[in-house]
């Protein structure tokens, strides 16, 4: 009976699936994530491990599975895995692509909805010092209607974040290294734009772009002196994307009007000083955290490992 280790608690109708097909399945269940020295204690004697993006699978741990035939990765990113490494021992690596897509656009609507009409903030005030009666120049926030917003990262979510957008009368203009054609942009209702003009234009950016060696802290000191005074950085991406000290400097000298993080440079820390800021809201990568979007996730991933079992192809392999 071949093995599978779950190295985190993942939606019961996944583990149903692999019991289906008979698999003798182990799960992480302590508390938090699972360390590095526990996870090399796991995969000694598994054929698949399931794992989530908060894992982190170097060359150790994959020298440490000398059974191991597939790592399925439970998120669309998959840079917490060595995935090059694992291809020269003929181990497949494989995403959720897709699934999280529309979660994850929801949520950035959400947030930029929630900085300008400061949503958090009036919770928090409502929770705490309460409000002295409605008067017409208090608790002003914007409308979004008619502003830009910036999408950093044209793939599947950045596509649905600009359908989102444009049904609520924002204008979306784009950046991303290669250019759609215009069929596409016209369709989208978008306008392409390099990364400088997107940037000094923009009322709001939304960074969508998976993380690569390019793009790291590609949002940094000399690019927030660049945005409007009052425009808003959200990252829904990857944290790394973000230099979140320059950001917190930014923030503090008011050179951008505030910021909404879903993901972090160090996760899952978070920058120091950011929790003070008013203009900030912080959420816990809750992107793709909805029961529709995590059980997709769940069929993807142990789908996946019967396939490799029944000697098929696995679909969404990201090291082929």
């Amino acid at each position: 009976m071949s093995k599978v280790f779950l190295s985190a608690k993942l939606p019961t109708a996944t583990t149903q699936i692999l019991a289906d097909h008979h698999f003798e399945v182990q799960t992480y269940t302590g508390n938090g994530l699972i360390s590095h020295a526990e996870l090399l204690r796991q995969v000694s004697d598994i054929d698949y491990l399931i794992t989530p993006l908060s894992t982190q699978v170097d060359a150790e741990v994959i020298d440490a599975a000398p059974h191991l035939k597939l790592i399925a990765n439970f998120g669309a990113g998959f840079n917490n895995i060595d995935a090059a490494y694992a291809r020269t021992k003929r181990i497949q690596v494989t995403n959720t692509p897709a699934v999280s897509t529309n979660s994850v656009a929801e949520v950035m609507i959400g947030l930029m909805l929630a900085l300008s009409h400061r949503i958090v903030e009036g919770d928090q005030q409502m929770r705490t010092t309460g409000f002295p009666g409605w008067a017409p120049l208090y608790f002003l926030g914007h409308e979004i209607a008619g502003k830009t917003l910036g999408i950093v990262g044209f793939g599947n979510i950045g596509r649905e974040v600009a359908r989102k957008a444009r049904a609520l009368a924002v204008n979306v203009q784009y950046w991303q290294p290669h250019r759609l054609s215009d069929p596409e942009e016209r369709s989208l209702g978008v306008t392409y734009a390099s990364f400088a003009d997107l940037v000094a234009n923009s009322d709001f950016i939304s960074i969508n772009a998976p993380q690569t060696k390019e793009n790291h802290h590609q949002f940094d000191a000399a690019i927030f002196q660049q945005m409007k005074a009052t425009a808003y950085l959200i990252n829904v991406g990857r944290g790394p994307i973000v230099d979140e000290a320059a950001l917190l400097t930014a923030l503090q000298q008011k050179e951008i009007g505030g910021a909404a993080l879903d993901v972090y440079e160090h996760e899952p820390k978070v920058t120091v000083g950011l929790e003070k800021l008013t203009n900030v809201i912080l959420t816990p990568h809750i992107g793709n955290a909805t029961v529709e979007a995590r059980a997709a996730m769940g069929t993807i991933v142990a789908n996946n490992v019967v396939l490799v079992e029944q000697g098929q192809a696995a679909k969404f392999i990201v090291n082929g």
